[in-house]
């Protein structure tokens, strides 16, 4: 029973906390700091890399909720309670370490923060962790008060009211959490079946083919890899879904609390579980709107202002259980301060019960706000919040199957027209449309358990321990339910806190593409390299193209339809190469040259072959790699295909790579000389360029039209995407990487800018011995 006036102070306790760097931990600290100056503290710190326990603490001590106590006490009084009240336990609940002999206090509030994590994570972290504590705790020979925090949502799958008491199943919880940490070592075994892993590397082959071997390997075990997590992920949901819980977060929670009755209380330990709902930003302490990162029902609240939300699969007479983490903190230390005389106790520190939010207050409150101060679009103006009718969640759920049936009709449409700047952005709003779809799917599904729930938590015990509290120390150090104003909270309060945390608030988010915007000035250095792919980049052609035009160029346009025919006659065999392998098509392709004269094919690509290029060449192209030049950088032009075809824009670059064909007696055998320049082969090239030529490149650029060019252009520090196919276009805007369209100019420019090229790259005269050059 709780006593009738109950204690506020911890005194000269020596408190052991976990979870310090954690949202509640995070307060709870600052509490004992602030308003329990006699007390010492131990943190559980795991270390971080280079960064030790006071490392850490240093830095968690400088984050925002600490700021009141820091202006209170000063620089001098922050260094005294490092040195003098503040321990470092390094460790973490994976590896407890050896505790402290003397500790008075437990709140152990360290705990996973994610919903749906792999099945063995969330068993390791809140089952696990609470048996390493409580052994700790046994071996050390402190026989502290220890108070559990753990979550109202413990109680599974229900409805009615939930009392504050021991919760009630006979589960195993030791053998769900042996058969939980050997989850993982099943599914990693079925993830390398030869069937599981010819469908990833099939899947990674149509995606990653065209960049290389190496990248379908990449791409196969990434692909793995996700369905493991998945895998894990979908095993605890199932599992506890099995069990009558909503999710693995509150399954583990509620076999953390039987840990702790079993290890701790079981074995003659004081013990205390303190069960929030969903904690939200503070009402009044540290100060109003203090939050560290958002929480359950934010990222649900800003979906809507941004307008992601159309429509919501819940019950509007349903109650969503807010509590202010102060009101949390408050309840904990007075728990602490307070422990029971016998079996353990319980408190629910809830809102459903004294003070009951239902969802469609909620909602009419959201949508005042954002109405009031709407968030900016941005495709420009302000988002215009939707009104939710609340027709059910099957209808909403249907509404979101149909939606995706459509998005994914024009999806595949779009990607079988050519990639154009009018195509890519077609594709690239589709994109976003896809990414709302995905997340109100996510969001319908993460939240069903707290807009659809029917179950109030009885909060006697926490409401008796409030009223035990003096009077004068009620508004400080209590936690009145009953007193809170939603309206005044969720409009002054909360709603404020949580949009100034988003960027999207704060200012128009820029769109995820670069195309259109103008170029960055170049900087002027010599250790720059700037690598331009010919086909479908500098020049609009292909390797077709450029044989049609040999052939009609040099053979006279009778040559033409002959040589179209021949060339669709082997179509298909041509498309499987290009799709398997660039390197392939390439080889395949040129097998055309077989027989032609090597001195013809020069004279041709001088002829009408150069003109007919110069007509198709981009002006762009020309001028940025004139601008490079003039900046200093090393301009060089790359190509698969033979380095002949190439001539007729080679002297606007300073460097021309590209394949050789193999000659016997002055005829062409239709063999290259190497395996051409393509996909990770030239990757590889341009690593050893630059660390031969001493280039920097992540200051140097790239120019690439194709997903093939994916592999080399992320190696650059300024890779652009120039006229890219649809799946560059859509990993350069993933990227954030530029995107730029250049269109063929006119012969008569082009012609000009590359006599101006061949002037600048001509070498000077030698000087005679009169001093005339």
């Amino acid at each position: 029973m709780t006593p009738k006036r109950a204690k506020t102070e911890l005194g000269e306790a020596h408190v052991f906390l976990t979870g310090a760097t954690g949202f509640v931990g995070q307060a709870v600290l600052e509490r004992l700091l602030s308003t329990h100056p006699g007390t010492t503290i131990s943190l559980l710190v795991r270390t971080k890399g280079s960064a030790g326990g006071e490392d850490r603490l240093r830095t968690l001590l400088r984050k925002p909720v600490f700021r009141t106590w820091r202006e209170q006490v000063g620089d001098a009084g922050v260094e005294a309670a490092v040195q003098d009240r503040i321990r470092i336990v390094e460790g973490g609940l994976g590896s407890v370490p050896p505790l402290p002999s003397d500790i008075d206090v437990v709140i152990h509030s360290a705990s996973t923060v994610s919903f749906d994590p792999p099945i063995d994570q969330a068993f390791d972290t809140n089952v696990g962790g609470a048996v390493q504590l409580y052994e700790a705790l046994r071996a050390s020979g402190s026989t502290p008060h220890v108070v559990h925090v753990s979550t109202c949502y413990v109680g599974g799958l229900r409805k009615g009211v939930v009392p504050e008491a021991r919760l009630g199943h006979a589960i195993d919880w030791r053998a769900e959490y042996a058969a939980a940490r050997s989850a993982r070592e099943r599914v990693e075994l079925l993830s390398r079946h030869p069937e599981q892993l010819r469908e990833f590397m099939d899947r990674a082959r149509a995606e990653h083919g065209k960049e290389g071997p190496q990248a379908v390997a990449r791409a196969s075990e990434e692909a793995r890899v996700e369905w493991v997590t998945k895998a894990l992920v979908d095993a605890g949901r199932t599992r506890a879904e099995s069990l009558g819980w909503t999710d693995v977060y509150t399954l583990t929670k509620a076999f953390a609390e039987r840990a702790a009755e079993e290890l701790w209380a079981g074995t003659g330990g004081t013990l205390s579980v303190v069960r929030p709902a969903i904690i939200e930003s503070a009402l009044a302490h540290p100060f109003p709107g203090w939050i560290d990162g958002f929480k359950v029902a934010d990222p649900l609240i800003l979906a809507y202002g941004r307008g992601l939300l159309p429509e919501f699969p819940g019950l509007p007479d349903s109650v969503l259980d807010l509590i202010p983490v102060d009101y949390v903190v408050n309840a904990i230390l007075a728990a602490a301060a307070n422990p029971p005389a016998g079996e353990p106790e319980y408190f629910h520190v809830s809102s459903g019960a004294s003070n009951p939010l239902p969802f469609h207050r909620m909602f009419e409150n959201v949508h005042e706000y954002f109405t009031a101060n709407p968030m900016p679009s941005p495709r420009g103006g302000e988002v215009r919040v939707p009104t939710w009718r609340f027709p059910g969640g099957r209808k909403v759920e249907r509404a979101l199957a149909r939606s995706r049936v459509r998005l994914e009709r024009r999806e595949r449409w779009l990607n079988r027209m050519p990639s154009t700047a009018h195509t890519r952005a077609r594709l690239a709003e589709l994109a976003t449309r896809r990414s709302d779809l995905e997340t109100l799917e996510n969001f319908a599904e993460l939240y069903r358990a707290y807009v659809q729930t029917e179950i109030i938590f009885d909060d006697a015990n926490t409401r008796a321990l409030h009223a035990a509290i003096p009077k004068k120390l009620q508004a400080d150090r209590g936690f009145d339910i009953a007193a809170i104003d939603w309206e005044d909270y969720l409009q002054r309060v909360h709603f404020p806190a949580i949009t100034t945390l988003t960027r999207a608030f704060a200012r128009r988010p820029e769109g995820t593409s670069t195309e259109g915007r103008p170029a960055r000035e170049l900087p002027e250095r010599t250790d720059v390299v700037a690598v331009f792919d010919l086909e479908g980049t500098v020049v609009d052609t292909n390797l077709v193209r450029q044989y049609l035009w040999v052939r009609a160029a040099g053979w006279g346009w009778a040559a033409w339809p002959a040589s179209v025919v021949a060339i669709l006659a082997q179509l298909p065999a041509y498309l499987r190469a290009e799709r398997r392998d660039r390197g392939e098509f390439i080889r395949i392709f040129l097998r055309r040259y077989e027989g032609m004269s090597q001195a013809r094919l020069e004279k041709t690509v001088e002829g009408g072959y150069a003109h007919t290029m110069l007509g198709r060449t981009a002006t762009a192209a020309l001028e940025r790699a004139a601008a490079h030049r003039a900046a200093g950088h090393r301009t060089v032009l790359v190509t698969g295909s033979i380095g002949t075809l190439a001539e007729p824009v080679a002297s606007a670059f300073d460097e021309v790579v590209a394949g050789a064909m193999h000659v016997r007696d002055g005829q062409l055998t239709g063999y290259l000389a190497r395996p051409p320049l393509v996909d990770e082969a030239r990757a590889n090239w341009l690593r050893q360029y630059a660390e031969r030529g001493g280039y920097d490149l992540a200051a140097s650029y790239g120019y690439g039209d194709s997903h093939a060019d994916l592999v080399w252009l992320e190696l650059l520090g300024h890779p652009h995407a120039v006229n890219p196919d649809h799946r560059l276009a859509r990993e350069a805007g993933r990227r954030r990487w530029r995107i730029d369209t250049w269109k063929r100019g006119s012969r008569a420019a082009n012609r000009a800018l590359m006599a101006a090229s061949t002037a600048a790259s001509a070498p000077a005269p030698e000087e005679g011995a009169d001093g005339e050059r």
